[in-house]
Formats: C-alpha cells, sequence, structure tokens
C-alpha cells in the first residue's frame, strides 16, 4: 500500500557529484522520518543521513561535510546531495521512511529497493 521509490544513482567519477531522491507514495497520512542508508559488497547496511519531518537531521560521520539530506514534506520527497565523492562511497543507497497510514493507529517501516552509485574513474 505504500511504496518508496528511488532515483539519481549512477557512475561518477571520484571527487564527482550525484543527487539522489525518493518519493513516498499511497496510503501516508504523515511520515516522521526519512533517512537514506548504504551498503557495500561484504559490509553491513549503515545510516546514510536521516530527517524528521521537523527538519532534525543526522549524518554518518564518514559522510559529514559532503552529504545533505533535505525533504519537502507536501512531496512525501526526502533528497540527498553528494559531492566530493569517494570509492569508499559505492554502494546500494536505499530509502526508508517511519510513517503513518490512514487506519492504522501505529508506525511502520518501509524501505525502497535501492539505487546504485558506483564511483570510479
Amino acid at each position: 500500500q505504500v511504496q518508496l521509490v528511488e532515483s539519481g544513482g549512477g557512475l561518477v567519477q571520484p571527487g564527482g557529484s550525484l543527487r539522489l531522491s525518493c518519493a513516498a507514495s499511497g496510503n501516508i497520512f504523515s511520515i516522521n522520518v526519512m533517512g537514506w542508508y548504504r551498503q557495500a559488497p561484504g559490509k553491513q547496511r549503515e545510516l546514510v543521513a536521516a530527517i524528521t519531518s521537523g527538519g532534525s537531521t543526522n549524518y554518518a560521520d564518514s559522510v559529514k561535510g559532503r552529504f545533505t539530506i533535505s525533504r519537502v514534506n507536501a512531496k512525501n520527497t526526502v533528497y540527498l546531495r553528494m559531492i566530493s565523492l569517494k570509492p569508499e562511497d559505492t554502494a546500494v543507497y536505499s530509502c526508508n521512511a517511519v510513517l503513518r497510514q490512514v487506519g492504522v493507529p501505529y508506525d511502520v517501516t518501509y524501505w525502497g529497493k535501492g539505487t546504485l552509485v558506483t564511483v570510479s574513474s
């Protein structure tokens, strides 16, 4: 009933930039938190950045100063602007949302399928 769809991934050279987008749709009353996670081969999935409905943000230490998360609540969309990309940033980036649905009296967490970001020369 709820879908999250990411876009914007691709191949970029070290030092380059990308902007990821994630749009949520379906039976949504409100979204408390939206975030970006990433997982590289052989590594555990990690939180990259998260943002609340009020605009509070959190970032992984490895991306502070390089990545910026933002959201447009009216469009149920979250963005991740990435600059100064490094090969170590190569991973599948997935969108996450903690939301409330109409008729459901508890929070539910949804995940997108992910978009691949490859940083290589």
